[in-house]
């Protein structure tokens, strides 16, 4: 069997250390790899999927990482009393502890929020992020 050719591209935008988990800079940096998302065997990445196995929903639009959504992003959390984790794509943790409550991935067609599925404000958190996160033009 042979590798797969793509850990080179998944690395590339992994956090390289917890020092740079806050970064912003850094993970719009690491992001720009995605431009052209590799395939193997003629198959197309769709991405690492969630993180611990949380729910999954999809948002009606593609979501793409800028300055200005990155920084609604953060403002979110902070209603929510979390900070955004920047690793391969933006997570969602309380400031009290650290607990990973959301992620947003944009590794498809569509966005995609995974949710904790014991997290007592995930419903709302996941209507609050649909309308933030939706393309400036959508909103007109």
């Amino acid at each position: 069997m042979t590798k797969l050719s793509i850990g080179p591209w998944i690395a590339a935008q992994k956090l390289p250390s917890p020092g740079l988990a806050r970064d912003r800079a850094a993970f719009l940096e690491r992001v720009k790899v995605r431009a052209e998302s590799p395939s193997v065997a003629g198959f197309p990445l769709l991405g690492t999927g969630g993180s611990c196995g949380k729910p999954a929903f999809a948002l009606p639009y593609r979501v793409t990482w800028d300055e200005e959504n990155t920084l609604v992003l953060e403002e979110v959390a902070r209603e929510f009393g979390c900070f955004v984790e920047y690793g391969v794509y933006p997570h969602l943790k309380l400031e009290d502890g650290g607990q990973e409550v959301a992620a947003v991935q944009d590794w498809s067609t569509f966005g995609t929020v995974y949710l904790r599925p014991g997290y007592e404000q995930a419903e709302e958190l996941l209507v609050r992020l649909a309308e933030v996160l939706a393309p400036r033009h959508a909103l007109a």
